[in-house]
């Protein structure tokens, strides 16, 4: 059984992966990172017409294969992966709205992804990661990182504020998260994530509920809702045009997991190269089970680096915490009733946060990595991954599209081997 050095809290003092606080303390950052990873777990699935109910229960799920296949050693949560939304909406010809009624096709593809993101790993686990790391040096996974967080900003800008009054509601909660990060200590500064979004919350019930300025807080959902109760599981079926647009998402993956084990070793002092094959398999095989029964594919998330590199806490103990948490919600209909309930703005302003913490861990790759910007070939694969994936540059092959953080992955890959032919 893993264990954890115990380590009571001091402001400004830094919790190792294998350390952990107190268990009322840790239990308290493990909610914060669900918190954190709970917008981009349940908007995944609502934009390809999956269960979020399931989505949560099986980032719970994956978190603790994760967990077991890196030996408690990597500090991280992995959770729906938008890297899958263009793929999917693709192989099932989804409308937008509603259920996905071809969702079956969909998880055929993610249980066949998964599988070769598994095998990837097994490979690195027998070869090494060199070569891994040569085709993905930090130049490369530092711009694919920063894209996800860039790709996915429009996402609260753009459909996520309707009026000029949500857009004020962003504004006051992703200022009260910068206070709290700036101006708090002790567990406060801590769980600066939860404490802005039940701080702009409340101002938002005021403004609304109390002096009617925009839309109420409306809990009726929530009032019905049933305390436990099953998700809508499903089985996946294997479509071979399914599975081909599905399947080169593993390189993606591989490509987003590695710049998150460097930005990790970045922050944390202590080099996660060894376990680069172990997060790849734990990763594709939490992928294979989530797309079994239902689920989203799933990646380590960026979203809970971020709170890390804020909190300065990379214990491995709080995303047990996490992940058994979820594993509770996934299996509430009153949860999901409950996030229902949270005003769209506030999310909002919670995921600009995130999506912005999420491109800095990208930028902290180059700099910790010493990344040359006076060499052009750097210059030029930075430069271009980053306008291919904030712009959403997509490119499409009969039926299949590759999105923007796709043709970036892609795009910063094949610039970086051709620019560097020639080059010891």
């Amino acid at each position: 059984m893993f264990r954890w050095t115990v380590e009571q809290p001091v402001d400004g003092m830094v919790v190792a992966p294998d350390e952990r606080l107190p268990w009322p303390q840790t239990a308290a950052l493990g909610v914060q990172h669900v918190v954190a990873m709970f917008g981009a777990t349940v908007l995944g699935p609502l934009l390809m017409g999956f269960d979020p109910n399931v989505a949560i229960l099986m980032s719970g799920v994956g978190t603790l294969i994760f967990f077991v296949a890196v030996g408690g050693k990597v500090p991280s949560y992995v959770g729906s992966s938008f890297s899958f939304i263009s793929v999917v909406i693709a192989a099932t010809a989804y409308a937008g709205q509603g259920a996905n009624a071809n969702i079956a096709v969909a998880l055929g593809g993610i249980v066949v992804c998964g599988a070769v993101y598994a095998l990837i790993g097994l490979v690195v686990m027998s070869t090494g990661s060199g070569w891994v790391e040569r085709l993905m040096p930090p130049v490369v996974t530092g711009a694919v990182v920063a894209v996800i967080g860039l790709n996915l900003a429009h996402i609260p800008i753009k459909n996520m504020a309707p009026t000029a009054f949500d857009a004020w509601v962003q504004a006051i909660t992703f200022v009260t998260i910068a206070l709290v990060a700036v101006f708090t200590s002790g567990m406060t500064r801590r769980l600066l994530i939860v404490v802005g979004l039940l701080v702009a919350s409340l101002v938002y019930a005021v403004l609304t509920n109390g002096l009617g300025w925009g839309k109420p807080i409306d809990d009726s959902l929530l009032v019905k809702a049933a305390w436990i109760g099953m998700p809508n599981f499903t089985a996946p079926v294997f479509d071979a045009r399914a599975i081909l647009l599905i399947v080169p998402v593993a390189l993606i993956l591989v490509a987003e997991n590695l710049g998150h084990l460097k930005a990790v070793g970045a922050m944390t002092g202590r080099s996660m190269d060894p376990y680069i094959g172990r997060a790849f398999l734990g990763d594709g095989v939490a992928t294979m089970v989530s797309g079994g029964v239902g689920g989203t594919g799933v990646t380590t998330y960026a979203e809970n680096i971020g709170v890390m590199a804020a909190t300065r806490i990379y214990s491995t103990a709080m995303f047990v915490v996490a992940a058994l948490v979820a594993i509770l919600l996934g299996f509430s209909p009153k949860f999901g009733a409950l996030i229902h309930t949270i005003p769209l703005p506030v999310m909002g302003g919670v995921s600009i946060v995130i999506f912005g913490l999420i491109t800095i861990a990208g930028a902290r790759i180059w700099v910790d990595n010493k990344v040359d910007f006076l060499d052009s070939r750097n210059m030029m694969v930075a430069a271009i991954t980053l306008v291919l994936g904030t712009g959403d540059f997509t490119l499409s092959f009969g039926g299949f599209a590759l999105g923007g953080i796709g043709t970036a992955t892609f795009g910063a890959i094949l610039l970086n081997a051709v620019l560097s032919y020639g080059k010891k």
